[in-house]
């Protein structure tokens, strides 16, 4: 039996052919994050509509959304959504991993965004209507700023769960890593070390995140819980 060993000269010749997509794979995760950001604000509005049907579509289209796996999202958005009469549209590989991976991670961005609105205090809420704020400026200038801050290491973790299901996009043919590594695994019939580089990527760029992502949430929870001592001394005080 013959057995392919682990080959330096391999090694040295794929990292720079896997590196090109480099920027890509960084590029889409980006885009996909600002796009579950954003949408996930939609998600997050729409379900405070004061509508029961609304309300019933919306929680049943993001509980169907997180039960499906992305990668079938992405081969409906890609190569089915085209073949819809009238409403079909074709896509580029890009577009098609921008809209499938950021409206699947949006609904779980959304719901990050709802138990930080949940937490703000009743108080709050009757303080805007008694100043009598506009919702814009109600959600502008209290809720909001109060209720972001808390959720932003959640955020930042999904941000990291994010990169590493990027590689997803290389089925539909976005040139990132994966689909860099396999490309060359198919060109020279080595697959060991271009697949290695692109776990040595992700751990090199996934692990500092991780470590600088934990001390923002440990630094955040101290933050919050010397605002919470600081309210608590203060209405001991007036009482």
């Amino acid at each position: 039996m013959n057995f392919t060993y682990w080959n330096w000269d391999t090694f040295l010749d794929a990292l720079p052919f896997v590196l090109q997509g480099l920027g890509i794979t960084v590029g889409l995760t980006i885009t996909c994050y600002l796009f579950a950001l954003v949408f996930g604000f939609v998600w997050t509005f729409l379900r405070r509509v004061p509508n029961r049907i609304v309300n019933f579509i919306v929680t049943w289209t993001m509980e169907f959304i997180r039960s499906t796996p992305p990668l079938v999202q992405l081969f409906f958005i890609y190569y089915a959504w085209p073949m819809i009469p009238g409403i079909g549209v074709t896509l580029s590989p890009f577009a098609s991993a921008v809209i499938g991976l950021g409206i699947h991670f949006s609904t779980y961005v959304g719901e990050i965004y709802r138990s930080g609105i949940e937490s703000i205090d009743k108080g709050q809420w009757e303080a805007s209507r008694a100043l009598n704020f506009t919702t814009i400026d109600k959600w502008k200038k209290i809720i909001l700023p109060q209720a972001i801050p808390p959720t932003i290491p959640m955020l930042g973790n999904y941000f990291i769960i994010m990169f590493k299901e990027v590689p997803l996009a290389s089925t539909i043919g976005v040139a990132g890593i994966m689909l860099m590594a396999n490309s060359y695994g198919a060109q020279n019939w080595a697959y060991l070390e271009p697949l290695t580089i692109v776990g040595m990527i992700f751990l090199t760029l996934s692990y500092p995140s991780a470590i600088l992502i934990k001390k923002l949430e440990v630094k955040m929870n101290t933050r919050f819980d010397k605002n919470a001592t600081v309210k608590s001394t203060k209405k001991g005080a007036v009482m």
